[in-house]
């Protein structure tokens, strides 16, 4: 059952110095970018993280701080991705928790706002573990018959993933074959900020952690306004800060 696609989707895989949003960057990134006529275009690009990489990162990726010194930064070629993913939706393996997160981190700190607004986001790992409970070597395995080599290049984890889905799609017709269809079935993210430090309850942000889990973000910017201030100051991801603002100004506007 071929995709049906009503725009472009572009698959994303990341390899980075690790998996923290706040910190961590990207040395590798790759994209498959899917056509609606089904055609396909690759863009893989070795990035200088400007950080060494952690020799236990090397070890899963392969990547070492020799591999990317000459690499452009990711400031350096932000245009570049920015422009390739124009008007996609955008797919991947754990994309909706990591890969799409840290992508938005980078086109933050590199000055770029990279508008999330109107785009479908479809994590196929989800569908994976909705049906079957495995890894993405796994899913290529059992979905396609194929074992995965290169697995932990980003270039072969992205294309991976998008035959991953084309088999999924064959084999569970109850997934429809369009990116709302596929989203309908496996539920769709309600996110607020990426790190998920808040959250939706009732179509209200709500904080997701610490001593204020569970109240609604306007509340406690009303009755403790300096815990705005601590959040902007401390180790949260730009997204993250972004959507505090957000929220602050909205309540100031109701305000006036």
């Amino acid at each position: 059952m071929p995709l049906q696609l009503q725009r472009p989707i572009a698959f994303i895989d990341l390899e980075t110095t690790g998996t923290n949003l706040a910190t961590d960057r990207i040395v590798e990134i790759a994209i498959v970018k899917i056509a609606k006529d089904g055609s396909r275009q690759v863009k893989r690009k070795l990035i200088n993280p400007e950080m060494p990489i952690p020799a236990g990162a090397t070890d899963i990726h392969g990547i070492s701080d020799d591999m990317v010194k000459d690499a452009p930064t990711f400031r350096q070629v932000a245009n570049e991705l920015k422009q390739f993913l124009d008007n996609c939706d955008l797919g991947g393996y754990n994309s909706n928790r990591f890969d799409i997160p840290l992508l938005v981190e980078e086109f933050l700190r590199a000055g770029l706002e990279f508008d999330m607004g109107n785009r479908k986001l479809l994590d196929v790992q989800r569908i994976f573990h909705l049906m079957e409970q495995r890894t993405l070597g796994a899913a290529f395995k059992f979905y396609c018959n194929k074992t995965l080599e290169g697995a932990h290049g980003a270039e072969a984890d992205a294309q991976a993933t998008w035959e991953v889905l084309e088999a999924q799609l064959e084999r569970y017709p109850q997934l429809g074959n369009s990116i709302d269809s596929i989203i309908k079935f496996i539920g769709d993210d309600q996110i607020v900020d990426f790190a998920r430090r808040f959250v939706l309850s009732n179509g209200v942000e709500v904080f997701n952690f610490g001593k204020h889990k569970g109240k609604t973000v306007v509340e406690v910017l009303k009755a403790e306004p300096q815990y705005y201030d601590w959040m902007m100051k401390g180790d949260f991801p730009l997204h993250t800060k972004q959507k505090l603002t957000e929220i602050l100004n909205r309540t100031l506007l109701k305000k006036g």
